[in-house]
């Protein structure tokens, strides 16, 4: 984009919908220095529910740049270890690495709307951060200059003018219906109960994935510790299930019973849903884009919606910044698209298979699914074939415009939950290191700007020469890997030179400090070649 076209700085992004996604968005744009005009459909109220509860390590990450990690983590009941039965007997447990490198836990369970409460404190004393409830979006105009967005208020209809319009409105999204964009996909006919209970039980901190167990025969249940002492019990139900007639008749207290035994609870919150597997044709059009919900939806085992919407948010804002101060191009902005809507895909798919061993249909994908588990119980190799859910991760862009190769990548490990080693486009491993005269962790090093990792001292003023007035920060391994645990993580050479982007993935990895070749990798990590 061309800086003079741009309505400029005074000029603020418009985000349709103050959920997390939102908030995140607006709350990173802010740190750039750029104003958002948030417009929530919905009257200020607290959040009902607790929805989504799992936010993953790097997603952590995301939400410690827009100013709320600590109090989540402090807050929030960590977890390292998955567990999954089968009528009662484990299969097998998947343990995550423990803090090690990071002081960041690997998961976290606590509500969205806890979240969405913290997010909101940070947004009214972010003076960049203007958000206005009770403001549902019903039109949408753009050209070269920007956005006038058309919405419902308690005094009539306004007119918002932005530069730029991120839908982050939710799976019903108006701004989607207003681009026009397709929402493909497909819906699950069995519903699942969710509910939160609060009671004191045995129970470990864990993830605990039940397949046909006593209380739920021929399905699934779901079981999450979260704080206060409240449970997230997840049922699957058949597709006639109802809700109000099993709570009417007692048969709701007779299934949290079977759980729960003779200790005394809380239903804190219930919901009755259906899953949705669905993307978007399009992230973007013109001056528009979708993310979260109002882009991709996922069925929620695996946790990857919400963590996945907020990695959408800061994929757009620092795109959003750069074009808008001209440091990017359209060609930046496009990116959006095609990174996230590569994640997007690699989500559903899955998400989708996960969904077709918990929710068969048809006699044949019955018998695949009985079989796998009854091999499970006592054959440790097929227990490969049970998918109670892959966790949520980070995409790697390893495909993306903005990445400059540094070899093939064919034999990169794509399965999900696999390792991934350090090549451009992955996210920047995290460790210890010594900073700005403070010991402090390398992720927290990354958000406005790019960061260079070089070998040594000697480069720094050529690297900084080189970069032609695009905003880095050069680190140098000598001065700031005080234990070699980055070298190590990063396989750093004696002379390598790692471009960092804002969002913290890599965008290039050079064997050593070459000018013009820096200089090409900045520029198409820029969207400028």
């Amino acid at each position: 984009m061309n800086s003079k076209a741009d309505p400029g700085p005074a000029e603020p992004v418009v985000i349709a919908g103050a959920g997390p996604v939102g908030l995140v968005a607006a709350l990173l744009l802010a740190r750039f220095g750029v104003p958002a005009t948030v417009l929530e459909a919905a009257g200020r109220c607290e959040p009902v529910g607790s929805k989504a509860i799992c936010f993953q390590r790097d997603v952590l990450d995301v939400f410690d740049r827009a100013g709320c990690a600590e109090k989540m983590i402090e807050r929030g009941v960590t977890w390292t270890t998955g567990r999954t039965y089968y009528r009662g007997i484990e299969l097998f447990a998947v343990t995550f690495p423990d803090a090690g490198r990071s002081d960041v836990p690997p998961w976290i369970n606590i509500s969205q709307a806890e979240v969405e409460c913290l997010l909101r404190d940070l947004a009214d004393a972010e003076p960049l951060v203007d958000v206005r409830y009770g403001h549902r979006v019903t039109g949408l105009d753009q050209d070269d200059g920007g956005v006038r967005v058309r919405a419902e208020a308690p005094g009539g209809e306004v007119t918002v003018a932005g530069s730029h319009l991120i839908g982050a409105d939710g799976p019903h999204s108006a701004v989607r219906r207003l681009i026009g964009a397709g929402f493909p996909g497909r819906s699950y006919d069995d519903r699942f109960l969710i509910c939160d209970v609060r009671a004191d039980l045995p129970f470990p901190k864990e993830r605990r994935f039940y397949f046909d167990p006593e209380w739920n025969p021929g399905r699934q249940v779901l079981v999450h510790q979260c704080p206060d002492s409240t449970w997230r019990i997840d049922w699957q139900m058949p597709a006639d299930y109802d809700f109000e007639a099993e709570r009417a008749s007692g048969a709701l207290d007779d299934r949290i019973r079977k759980i729960t035994g003779e200790a005394p609870y809380e239903v804190v919150w219930a919901s009755v849903y259906r899953f949705h597997q669905r993307c978007a044709e399009t992230f973007q059009r013109g001056r528009v884009f979708l993310a979260g919900d109002a882009a991709h939806l996922y069925a929620p085992f695996g946790a990857r919606g919400l963590n996945s919407g907020v990695q959408d948010a800061e994929n757009l804002a620092w795109k959003l910044a750069f074009a808008r101060r001209g440091h990017g191009t359209e060609r930046l902005l496009a990116s959006y698209d095609s990174e996230r809507r590569a994640a997007a895909r690699e989500n559903l798919a899955v998400t989708t298979r996960t969904m077709e061993f918990l929710v068969p249909h048809g006699d044949e994908e019955r018998t695949r699914r009985l079989t796998a588990l009854e091999a499970a119980l006592t054959d440790p190799a097929a227990r490969a074939r049970i998918d109670s859910g892959k966790l949520a991760e980070p995409y790697w862009y390893l495909e993306s415009p903005l990445t400059t190769p540094s070899g093939p990548v064919g034999d990169f490990p794509r399965a999900a939950g696999a390792v991934r080693p350090p090549l451009p486009g992955v996210l920047c491993p995290d460790g210890p290191c010594a900073a700005g005269g403070r010991e402090t962790r390398l992720r927290r090093l990354f958000g406005t700007e790019f960061v260079v990792l070089a070998a040594d001292a000697s480069r720094c003023a050529r690297i900084e020469e080189a970069a032609g007035g695009v905003p880095v920060a050069v680190h140098t391994l000598d001065a700031i890997d005080t234990g070699g645990v980055l070298r190590t993580a990063l396989d750093a050479g004696p002379g390598t030179v790692h471009l960092v982007r804002p969002d913290g993935h890599l965008a290039a990895v050079l064997p050593a400090f070459d000018p013009d070749a820096f200089a090409a990798a900045l520029r198409r990590a820029c969207g400028r070649s």
